[in-house]
């Protein structure tokens, strides 16, 4: 398990192009996180100027994470030269395929799984001691296998739904994070208009326990924000299952029904970690 523990100040997470410094802040204010991106979303004749801007603009380092560039280019050892000149000490690694491009430099790192090497060795880079979380990628995976989407198209049965290739590295990523005790990040939702797509998502994301999802427009992050907060109802049940574990002191109960047992405590735990308001569990049986 990761000797370094880190959770996110929320669970929108926001790309912004390291060489635009005019939405730093922008982007801090529509999202709980902004990803400082120095990789993808930045043109190779831009490079230096996006990591210019990054050090000569800082923004509140508790929010802030850098994309850096894979550790096989040589924009990397740059990337890490510039973080040090600023207050940021979270990155997130691109294309990470092996532990030891992370214990490298030693940096707390959200482990970027967007090739099918990464992917098959998800386990040993999540054993990281400096690995905070990971993270997938569906586009770069799949055009690293020589596919072409990672979806399915509009007309077929399926519509929008990832193909079965990119479901079992999510499905890898979250299960490999919880078995480390990291975080885990769902990959962005490419389509910005397919607002009916992405809540489903999210949804769905929250479901299976990832800690945050990551988007690449503004107007992405309040419908995640949404989407990882419990409704009102299921809050009420939640405090009731905790409520019924105390006073049963352990025992099996029901609650509407449904039977409560150890797992079902887990997951309303779960439900109430999400709210900030939350009171304080009751104490374990």
């Amino acid at each position: 398990m990761g000797e370094n523990t880190w959770t996110p100040t929320g669970p929108a997470l926001l790309f912004c192009p390291a060489d635009r410094p005019e939405r730093y802040a922008k982007a801090l204010d529509r999202a709980d996180m902004v990803i400082l991106d120095l990789e993808d979303a930045i043109a190779q004749v831009n490079k230096a100027q996006a990591r210019d801007a990054l050090i000569g603009n800082p923004v509140a380092a508790d929010r802030v994470i850098v994309r850096i560039n894979p550790a096989d280019t040589a924009d990397h050892q740059l990337d890490l030269d510039a973080v040090a000149s600023t207050p940021y000490r979270l990155v997130m690694q691109a294309k990470v395929e092996s532990a030891a491009q992370l214990t490298a430099h030693g940096l707390p790192t959200i482990a970027l799984i967007e090739t099918p090497l990464g992917a098959v060795r998800v386990e040993e880079i999540a054993a990281a001691p400096n690995c905070v979380g990971l993270m997938w990628g569906a586009e770069d995976l799949v055009a690293g296998m020589g596919g072409s989407s990672s979806r399915f198209a509009d007309d077929e049965a399926h519509p929008g739904r990832y193909r079965d290739i990119a479901r079992y590295v999510r499905a890898r990523v979250r299960l490999t994070a919880a078995a480390f005790g990291v975080a885990a990040v769902d990959s962005v939702h490419i389509d910005i208009a397919d607002v009916d797509g992405l809540v489903a998502e999210v949804r769905d994301a929250v479901a299976q326990g990832y800690t945050a999802t990551a988007c690449i427009h503004p107007s992405q992050a309040a419908h995640i924000r949404d989407g990882y907060a419990p409704s009102a109802e299921r809050i009420a049940w939640a405090r009731t299952v905790l409520a019924g574990a105390e006073a049963h002191d352990g025992g099996v109960f029901a609650v509407d029904g449904q039977m409560i047992d150890g797992p079902v405590i887990a997951q309303a735990r779960a439900v109430l970690s999400r709210v900030t308001d939350a009171p304080t569990d009751p104490p374990h049986s």
